[in-house]
């Protein structure tokens, strides 16, 4: 969409301090995509060691109750995790990543380990531990995921700014303020012109 111009020297002012301003935003957010993209990938790094936990602590709990599942009675196991049920509590926050609001979720978890030690095995023990041990791990997962998913959104949006500034606005503006640069300095030069000629008509009616 072209800019609707007038050929003035006051337009060609305030196209000026347009094209300034356009200039200085777009530096702003090109340095912020950069720090997006420096926040971005290292939160990818964190959730990609998260994930790594995860994927490695689900198979051992598994892996804990099927050797509890062996030493022990379907009954036992039933009872007691039923006996050792507890409370997760989430708490949300958030933090500021340049001004991108990211989550932060607070894992506490309240044990209630009444089940009988006598009736049940170290294995199914161990399992139930490690179980709650778990449960963390997995909240951190589902924060990170959301928070580079909010500054992926982020990143999208700056870039588009910066490349509405960049390939838009700023070119036309320099176009724009060439044109009147232009205008100015034919109609500056065929004032110089009138006035020479007027000059002239003065000398010529001097000397007659």
């Amino acid at each position: 969409m072209k800019i609707q111009i007038n050929a003035t020297r006051m337009e060609f002012l305030k196209l000026r301090r347009r094209l300034s301003a356009a200039v200085r935003g777009h530096k702003l957010l090109k340095d912020k995509n950069e720090g997006l993209m420096r926040e971005f990938l290292l939160l990818v790094k964190a959730h990609k060691e998260a994930r790594q936990k995860v994927d490695a602590g689900l198979p051992n709990c598994m892996k804990m109750f099927v050797l509890a599942r062996i030493t022990s009675s379907s009954g036992i196991i039933s009872a007691a995790l039923e006996q050792s049920k507890g409370e997760l509590g989430i708490k949300v926050s958030e933090k500021s990543i340049l001004n991108v609001k990211a989550p932060v979720f607070d894992v506490s978890v309240t044990e209630n380990n009444s089940y009988s030690l006598v009736d049940t095995t170290v294995d199914l023990d161990d399992a139930i531990i490690q179980l709650k041990e778990f449960f963390p791990h997995v909240v951190k997962v589902a924060e990170l995921e959301q928070s580079i998913r909010l500054l992926a959104k982020e990143i999208e949006k700056t870039r588009r700014r910066v490349n509405a500034l960049e390939y838009v606005l700023i070119p036309q503006l320099q176009e724009s303020i060439k044109f009147i640069k232009t205008k100015l300095d034919e109609m500056e030069r065929s004032n110089i012109s009138r006035i020479m000629k007027i000059k002239e008509m003065l000398v010529s009616k001097t000397v007659v």
